[in-house]
């Protein structure tokens, strides 16, 4: 095992891509390269026991919240690894690295520089089939559909790839691939830290000292770098093939082995009806409601909305956790008048791609089909069918809310203070999110998202024209 390592083990710190033609040979790397591989070398070191752990945390209730906050992280140092690797490739390209150790065997040095190449293409394949599998909103560890949005350490938004939504096949193949590069990934890590260290104690040649460069002022003899075979230019096509085939290979085993059976009943992979559903009847009920009304309207006040102090919040539970929010675009056309609630209505509509929390993971997820679906509808919409007083300052609104292609009867209780041509409003009415259709793929029985989601509504307004 420990002459296989030798001979595999230099991958990381000789050469695997040799820039076309050097004048003189490197003797140590750049200090570039060196901050580029340890940097990422701790990512993926770390990656290991994080998912290792989180595949199994994540079905135990005590453990889920943690587990799905490291599995953001996870995702977040993926795309960190290849974004890293992609910079590595071109630096390799484009600067010369040291040579390897004399007296190695052809045969040795294409198996090393191969190895290195693996490493590279492990690097890119693992980030890239863990992308496909979050792009395919299906979650394979309970077989149902499951969006979430992913940030990259929370700062923005990471789109998922097109053309995979809700393919079932397409994300157990890509977390079949996942896994098998993550156990080549780790074999060949093994392999080359054991390789390293025989070179640095028993060889006491260059190679650990050309990436950690404390460790021997003086650097041993090296590899001539004109007139050996297995550095010569024409084999560069092999080891760079046998590399990227060796990836590619581990990458379709796992995909193939890890294809799903056929689900006893079919699912469509959708989070809603389809965009062919025509609205409720009751939305048609509720637009005509206010209409009968529309002859007095001119006697119920006007009020023009002050947006800078008004807003309309949402509150829940994620993950154990609460979590406030609120839409940032919205509109309402208010006719009020406390003496003549017969007259009076009012309509509000939200623009739900405004939904903020901020988490741009929940604010992305927000946004996708099994939520709000807000490429598909983008607006949701209140409308007062009745108002009654209920003494003193106290009011409730009776009316229709609409979200997609769902509509649900509902009642806002609000006080209203009017102080001359100034008045305060403010309402709360707590909505089931299984009577609107939101999450109910991935989440019914609520076991990440409260079904009791509270809305707050908050309203300053002048009388008048605007």
């Amino acid at each position: 095992m420990f002459l296989f390592a030798e001979k595999v083990g230099c991958v990381a710190m000789n050469t695997a891509f040799r820039p076309p033609v050097q004048s003189r040979p490197a003797t140590r790397y750049t200090a570039v390269a060196i901050l580029l591989h340890w940097v990422t070398a701790l990512l993926v070191i770390s990656m290991i026991p994080m998912g290792l752990w989180m595949v199994r945390a994540i079905k135990d209730p005590a453990t889920q919240q943690l587990a799905y906050q490291l599995f953001q992280v996870h995702k977040s140092i993926g795309f960190a690894i290849l974004a890293l690797t992609v910079v590595r490739i071109v630096w390799r390209l484009t600067h010369p690295v040291p040579a390897l150790p004399a007296g190695m065997k052809n045969w040795e040095s294409f198996l090393a520089k191969a190895t290195h190449v693996a490493f590279y293409g492990l690097m890119l394949a693992l980030p890239l089939s863990g992308w496909i599998y979050i792009s395919s909103g299906w979650a394979i560890s309970t077989d149902r559909p499951l969006q979430v949005a992913t940030s990259w350490f929370g700062l923005f938004g990471v789109p998922d790839l097109p053309g995979l939504e809700g393919n079932r096949t397409v994300a157990f193949a890509a977390m079949g691939a996942h896994s098998y590069l993550a156990w080549g990934g780790i074999v060949l890590i093994a392999l080359h830290v054991a390789a390293a260290l025989k070179h640095h104690v028993i060889d006491r040649d260059a190679v650990l000292a050309q990436m950690i460069p404390v460790l021997s002022p003086a650097l041993p003899k090296i590899r001539a770098e004109h007139g050996h075979g297995a550095s010569a230019p024409s084999g560069s096509a092999f080891y760079r093939a046998g590399g990227v085939m060796a990836v590619v290979v581990v990458a379709i085993a796992g995909c193939l082995f890890s294809l799903p059976a056929p689900l006893p009943i079919q699912a469509d992979g959708q989070a809603e009806a389809p965009v062919s559903t025509a609205p409720a009847p009751v939305q048609a009920a509720a637009n005509s409601a206010p209409a009968q009304d529309q002859a007095s309207a001119s006697t119920a006040k006007t009020w023009v909305i002050q947006k800078a102090s008004s807003r309309i919040g949402f509150e829940g539970v994620h993950n154990g956790k609460p979590f406030t929010g609120q839409f940032e675009d919205w509109s309402g056309d208010i006719h009020f008048d406390p003496a003549n609630l017969a007259a009076s209505r009012a309509s509000v509509t939200i623009k739900t791609g405004t939904a903020k929390t901020g988490d741009a993971t929940q604010e992305g997820s927000l946004k996708n089909g099994e939520w709000f679906n807000s490429a598909r509808y983008p607006d949701a919409r209140f409308e007062t069918v009745s108002f009654a007083a209920l003494g003193g300052e106290r009011y409730e609104a009776k009316g229709t809310l609409t979200i997609k292609n769902k509509s649900i009867p509902v009642v806002l209780p609000f006080t209203l203070k009017i102080n001359g041509t100034k008045a305060h409003m403010e309402g709360a009415l707590e909505l089931d999110r299984a009577a609107i259709n939101m999450g109910m793929f991935s989440d019914p029985a609520a076991d990440w998202v409260s079904k009791a989601i509270q809305v707050k509504v908050v309203v300053d307004a002048d009388a008048g024209n605007p």
